[in-house]
């Protein structure tokens, strides 16, 4: 908005003088106390006076009442005269000061900014652009939306009529771009400046993408640097409002490939996986191929259940000794199961693991989820078991919902050996025409390098769940493709690989041991479009409504049976020597560097 400055010079002839609005007059405005006869201090003393003392005397009476019983709609005589005196104290005391106030901002708004239609006052006119000074040149790269032409505003300060102004007084042009609209460029601006928080656009606006785009232009200027490249189009902002990501500025795109299929127990998948690294899906097709030729490959789910592990704290270790008994006691499990169990519909306490360390206890909670990944659901249930311990046990001070003793997104031994999420092994017996003709190389050299390498290298390594050649690279492309947290990458990637030779020494069974994949297919990131498509391409989207948890369950299973051929084909190319050449033929320079 231009505002505009009043001008020193008149614009009145002299014939109005006497009405110019804004003059002020020479006799001094009536006053709120001129119609009192006391002075001024004098009269708010009394009635300050008789306000509070009429405020002591009915709290007085209205305690005496409450003590001997008497109602308090029950009114004497001296109650109502004291409580008329209270109203009109009131009464004045709130006229005094409301008047007062009005009349201070009347006084204070005479020499406000007024808006003139005067063709005179042209040069008075203020940009709003030029309250920071010149923009950095790098904001005009990487617009949202592509910029008009860059205009150049010049801001010129208001002509002193007693000193004229020399150029080297006058400030330099102001060089900006302005945004899609005037509205989104002062949203920019107050962003920019720190007045409006860049995580607030959202509720502000009620327009996610419209919030993306400003927040990504504000970006832009603060920083100086341009997100040119970064996608902001095409991108459905309303579905990771509140659940998916904050202060979104874009979206990365992630190629995503098909490896496939995959012949487990009986049914052929299309496995997706998102990733930039090349030969991964390659190296995976070809392992499904090996699978399929040989009759494919077989999977058993071994455990499910999501666990959480407060840490509480007392006075002594014997009474965290005390709480530990009475958690673990078959007894009181149906109690405490009643109270987990009533915040949801699926979450159904399993066990309960305690451990103690001096006066601390960590009670690790598992319970079923649903085909939900189910961190929160399980939280919320843990919550329910704490408020129930917490009146048998006053003294248990609650220190944290999670102790580490989960384990979450961090290499554990406890997962490694109890299991989190959904337990898998996965096996299949390669035949050895397969392995010679699809795989390059034989039974014999398979065994040996998996033993030396998988086993023995791990074990020199100090590998915790790390005894496979790259399960999490599997793990990690399924895992971006179907909208799983790619963070619990980490203990989902514990695997175990096995190879052995069968049948007099002509074939090979291979498996793969993983005790904690957590995956789910509902919440978090499986209900954006891109990972719904994929899990629907596997015929795991949503929730299963005949057999709850059944979807989740299956696509654990497809998981480790993509990790299996992950691991037979990589383990393959080694020991064929193809793993360079492979990576040089696909995505690799090939060229000598020192001839160059």
């Amino acid at each position: 908005m231009d505002v505009r400055r009043r001008s020193n010079k008149s614009v009145y002839s002299a014939a109005d003088e006497p009405l110019k609005p804004h003059k002020l007059s020479s006799v001094s405005p009536p006053n709120a106390s001129d119609g009192i006869s006391l002075p001024l201090y004098l009269t708010n003393g009394v009635f300050f006076t008789m306000f509070f003392s009429v405020m002591y005397f009915l709290l007085q009476r209205w305690r005496e009442k409450i003590r001997n019983s008497i109602p308090l709609h029950v009114v004497t005589l001296s109650e109502l005269a004291a409580m008329a005196g209270l109203f009109v104290s009131a009464i004045y005391l709130l006229g005094f000061f409301g008047v007062g106030f009005v009349q201070s901002a009347l006084k204070g708004n005479q020499d406000i900014w007024d808006v003139e239609d005067d063709e005179n006052n042209e040069k008075y006119i203020l940009e709003e652009d030029s309250r920071r000074g010149p923009w950095p040149a790098a904001t005009t790269l990487g617009c949202s939306v592509p910029p008009p032409p860059v205009r150049k505003i010049a801001a010129v300060a208001p002509e002193q009529p007693t000193k004229s102004a020399t150029p080297a007084e006058k400030p330099a042009p102001i060089i900006i771009t302005p945004a899609s609209s005037s509205d989104d460029e002062e949203i920019i601006k107050s962003v920019v400046e720190g007045k409006t928080p860049s995580y607030s656009l959202e509720s502000k606006l009620g327009d996610t993408k419209r919030a993306a785009s400003i927040r990504r232009e504000a970006l832009q200027r603060i920083t100086g640097k341009s997100l040119e490249g970064l996608p902001l189009e095409g991108f459905n902002y309303d579905s990771i409002l509140g659940q998916c990501c904050e202060m979104p500025v874009g979206y990365v795109q992630i190629p995503v490939g098909i490896a496939g299929p995959l012949l487990l127990d009986g049914r052929e998948y299309s496995v997706p996986m998102g990733t930039t690294e090349g030969c991964l899906v390659a190296s995976t097709n070809r392992g499904c191929k090996a699978i399929a030729a040989s009759g494919g490959a077989t999977s058993m789910l071994l455990r499910d259940g999501m666990t959480r592990a407060p840490v509480v704290r007392f006075g002594t270790a014997k009474r965290a000794a005390e709480l530990k008994f009475f958690v673990e006691d078959p007894a009181n499990f149906d109690n405490i199961s009643a109270a987990f169990n009533k915040s949801s519909r699926f979450g159904r306490l399993q066990s309960i693991q305690c451990a103690i360390a001096g006066k601390n206890l960590y009670m690790r909670f598992s319970c079923s989820t649903g085909d939900a990944m189910g961190m929160n659901m399980v939280s919320k249930g843990v919550q329910n078991v704490l408020d129930l311990l917490q009146s048998k046990y006053p003294d248990m001070d609650v220190l944290g919902i999670s102790g580490n003793f989960c384990s979450d997104k961090k290499p554990a031994a406890v997962n490694w050996i109890e299991g989190r999420g959904k337990s898998v092994v996965c096996e299949a017996t390669i035949k050895e025409d397969v392995v010679k003709k699809i795989l390059k190389t034989n039974v014999a050299s398979l065994v040996e390098l998996n033993m030396l390498k998988n086993l023995t290298g791990s074990a020199m390594a100090g590998a915790l769940g790390g005894f496979n050649a790259h399960a999490s690279n599997i793990v990690s492309a399924v895992y971006l493709a179907t909208g799983q947290d790619p963070a619990q990458n980490v203990e989902s990637s514990h695997c175990i690989t096995m190879m052995e030779a069968v049948n007099d020494g002509k074939d090979l069974h291979v498996s793969v041991t993983m005790p904690s994949i957590e995956v789910g297919t509902v919440g978090g990131g499986t209900q954006l479009a891109s990972q719904a498509a994929c899990l629907n391409l596997l015929g795991v989207k949503g929730a299963n409504r005949d057999a709850p948890g059944s979807n989740a369950r299956l696509l654990a299973t497809v998981v480790a049976g993509a990790v299996l051929a992950g691991e037979l084909s990589l383990m393959s190319a080694i020991a064929a020597g193809q793993l360079v050449n492979s990576h040089m033929k696909y995505n690799r320079s090939n060229k000598d560097v020192t001839k160059a």
